[in-house]
């Protein structure tokens, strides 16, 4: 089994670490060298958070492209899992105020959107171009109806995207889309868990019901926030309707190092793999550790329908 990580080094300059397992919770190889790394001016400042999908014979990996100023979702593909191709950011390249006026064209939107991106329409000293943030972006381990599925998070909620091909996704793909906003938001934060924003958290599980999908969910507190991670069910034809949601956190920060760390609170999902009936989630601890915490899929897919009417209501 193949696990990829975020490693941190002096600076807070990240870079993507990778190991082998045996099983799902023995590391029999890790790499002392990073297989990714910051190249080019738009990761500058560290690559971080990835997750990878493999879909036909190739492999999407999704990372977090940091720049000192911008956060944004990028993609490397591979045949291998040992050579890379970087293909830059595949988000949307826009100041907060352009999105704005886009996303309100159909009418106002969350007002959350400001809370969180507002930051984005200040001048910045340095006169380089501030953009909306946009993170978390996770391909479906499958074509869906012949297009290609991915999720990514605007704050505060999940979006979806449906594209035939990458070479889709430009400026004026972006712009049509932030137009018709409402109809891409996949999950909105909705319980107390989750009341701050909501993201992507593990790549897709497809199951008899739906698209399983361990994402993370965060409110706020006096002493900061709490990330947690959560779970939903989506429709496996239309990955952008939801099924199920639990109305409580899957896991939550309880253990000292979820707790204490380089960020306090965290339990932040990003891998999960299934052995029989067991699903092992690994997460990120604190922002200082990788942990694994693990559950029953058929418990947890039962638990899930038992929401699931209560989510029509």
């Amino acid at each position: 089994m193949h696990l990829f990580y975020r490693a941190v080094s002096i600076g807070n300059y990240s870079s993507i670490g990778y190991c082998k397992l045996n099983g799902p919770l023995t590391v029999e190889v890790r790499s002392d060298t990073p297989l990714l790394f910051p190249q080019f001016d738009y990761e500058s400042h560290g690559v971080e958070d990835p997750r990878i999908t493999k879909i036909d014979d190739l492999y999407y990996l999704t990372y977090t492209a940091y720049d000192g100023l911008n956060a944004l979702g990028a993609l490397a593909i591979s045949k291998d899992l040992q050579h890379f191709e970087k293909h830059g950011i595949i988000v949307p390249q826009i100041a907060y105020n352009e999105f704005k006026h886009l996303a309100e064209c159909q009418g106002p939107i969350n007002r959350k959107y400001s809370r969180y991106n507002f930051r984005n329409s200040l001048p910045d000293k340095t006169d380089n171009k501030i953009l909306m943030w946009d993170k978390n972006v996770i391909f479906f381990p499958r074509r869906i109806n012949g297009k290609l599925h991915f999720i990514h998070r605007i704050k505060p909620d999940i979006q979806i995207v449906a594209i035939n091909d990458l070479t889709e996704l430009t400026k004026a793909f972006w712009e049509h889309w932030l137009l018709h906003l409402g109809d891409h938001i996949a999950l909105a934060p909705r319980h107390k868990h989750e009341v701050s924003y909501i993201g992507g958290g593990c790549p897709p599980i497809e199951t008899a019901y739906g698209w399983l999908l361990i994402y993370h969910g965060v409110y706020d507190t006096p002493k900061g926030y709490v990330y947690s991670a959560c779970a939903a069910l989506l429709d496996l034809d239309d990955p952008s309707k939801e099924i199920a949601r639990l109305p409580y956190a899957l896991f939550k920060p309880e253990n000292e190092w979820e707790l204490k760390g380089e960020v306090n609170n965290v339990c932040f999902p990003t891998g999960a793999v299934l052995f029989d009936d067991t699903l092992y989630i690994y997460y990120g601890a604190a922002d200082e550790r990788v942990a694994c915490a693990s559950t029953s899929l058929s418990a947890l897919l039962t638990e899930l329908l038992f929401y699931a009417d209560k989510n029509q209501k």
